[in-house]
């Protein structure tokens, strides 16, 4: 015999889940407030509106009864019998309406009783309107009842019904008052589409003034973020300004931590100058010993001393730069520094051409000029060696993505580096060509600076043949 596997219930992704209702939900602070007071409103006025035309149904239905019983009692008081058992009177209930052919709008007068004979109604009565039977629709403990019907032209009536005795002989008649509760709910229904007309309109106004209200509400909240984007560009050191007294302790402790964010990289560069003088001395004293002992083993101890040198430089560099990464003072103008480079190497290099191509839009580095110019200067440098005649710099800010990035792509003629070998030419200390002079440290500094931006740097074939160093960094807005 097989078993049925007992169905699993499907794992859940609980990264998934907090996507949808993201989506479903709007991260915006303002947009949640407004929809909530919006949507508290709507269902506020909803309420009034029910509660507003249930009272006024209420209170209508209640008018229009005893306005009926109260015709019905005039009625009874206009009408008496003869000798004879006929009934006479000529009722005069003080309404149009009972005189208006078809109105809605009757009375009629019937035996009810031996001897009673006659029959009386209003001239807006053309014809006999049924009563129910009084098994269906009984009568009371004051011989009264009530009840609807339907009138000559199709409308609904409600019908107020009642016997009373007209003399010493107990001869009795029916007495029958008729309204029309067609136009009842005619005046409903006008009340109701006009309390909705004006509930509307109210209602349109207050969301929009609480809109306002809220956005009025949030402004500081805007202001600090305006603040918070000016020291980022590095136009302000602190948030300035006043607050109210809910956004003023958040604006307090930025500024803490803007200060302490600024002793923290001062510190690590005080330490940093700090670690390089205690080195400097030793390794010019190596470096001078090896030189001065010559032979091989001076020329030895001069060539580890001066990579000792590279080497501290370079993970000293890496310590400054990650000690001040992300921070929100830092601004360089990229097309001006890379300007005066172009020009420095130019001179330099006067056997090879470098053109440069800047965007029209000013772009601002998010970082120190220092490591820009530390990292430019490499990469440079590194197509100035191996170009055979020319060398294109270009400058351009990225489209798209929610980051505001840009990039720059140096390209040479020279003899390129082949595929499998570019992540190679990254590594410290590796060169591919030992005929050429150098480290083997420059694109080595350049891929760690690039890192501890949080950008990204390739090396891939030029359309000029050679080398294409493209580096990709984050700049501000």
């Amino acid at each position: 015999m097989s078993r049925r596997r007992k169905a699993e219930p499907l794992p859940t992704n609980p990264t998934v889940g907090r996507r949808l209702s993201l989506r479903v939900w709007p991260r915006s602070l303002t947009f949640r407030v407004i929809a909530f007071s919006t949507v508290w409103a709507i269902l506020t006025l909803v309420v009034i509106f029910t509660l507003i035309t249930t009272l006024y149904r209420q209170a209508s239905e209640r008018g229009f009864d005893s306005l009926l019983s109260a015709h019905l009692f005039n009625l009874i008081g206009s009408i008496g019998i003869s000798d004879s058992g006929a009934l006479t009177g000529s009722p005069d209930l003080g309404d149009l309406r009972f005189s208006e052919p078809n109105s809605g709008w009757y009375w009629s007068v019937e035996p009810a009783s031996e001897g009673v004979h006659g029959d009386l109604h209003s001239s807006s009565m053309t014809r006999t309107i049924p009563s129910p039977d009084v098994v269906d629709v009984p009568f009371n403990a004051n011989f009264q009842r009530s009840y609807t019907a339907q009138g000559i032209d199709g409308e609904e009536l409600v019908v107020f019904e009642s016997e009373f005795v007209l003399d010493a002989k107990n001869r009795a008649a029916r007495f029958r008052v008729m309204g029309n509760k067609s136009e009842l709910e005619q005046e409903i229904a006008t009340f109701q589409r006009r309390l909705l007309t004006y509930l509307s309109l109210f209602g349109i106004g207050m969301i929009a003034i609480n809109a306002v209200a809220i956005l009025l509400g949030l402004q500081p909240l805007r202001r600090v973020r305006n603040a918070l984007a000016m020291v980022r560009e590095g136009t302000a050191q602190k948030l300035d300004g006043r607050f109210p007294a809910e956004i003023e302790p958040l604006a307090n402790e930025t500024n803490a931590l803007i200060e302490n964010n600024k002793r923290i990289v001062e510190r690590s560069r005080t330490q940093v100058g700090n670690l390089a003088h205690s080195l400097k001395t030793p390794l010019a004293v190596l470096l001078n010993e090896g030189r001065a002992l010559g032979g091989p083993k001076g020329q030895l101890i001069a060539e580890q001393a001066a990579s000792m040198q590279k080497q501290v430089e370079h993970y000293l560099q890496r310590a400054r730069v990650a000690a001040q990464r992300d921070s929100v003072v830092y601004r360089t103008p990229v097309a001006p520094l890379v300007q005066r480079m172009v020009r420095v190497l130019q001179k330099l290099n006067p056997q090879t051409s470098l053109s440069l191509s800047l965007p029209a839009t000013e772009i601002v580095f998010a970082g120190e000029r220092e490591d820009l110019e530390e990292l430019l200067g490499n990469l440079l440098e590194n197509a100035m060696k191996w170009a055979r005649s020319a060398v294109s710099v270009t400058v351009a800010p990225l489209a798209g993505g929610t980051d505001n990035l840009f990039e720059i792509s140096i390209d040479d003629d020279g003899p390129g580096i082949p595929e499998d070998k570019a992540r190679e030419a990254m590594k410290r200390g590796r060169r591919l060509d030992e005929t050429k002079p150098g480290t083997g440290l420059g694109l080595a500094i350049v891929a760690d600076l690039v890192n501890e931006y949080g950008g990204g740097l390739a090396l891939e074939r030029s359309g000029m043949g050679g080398l294409k160093a493209v580096v990709r960094l984050r700049s501000l807005q």
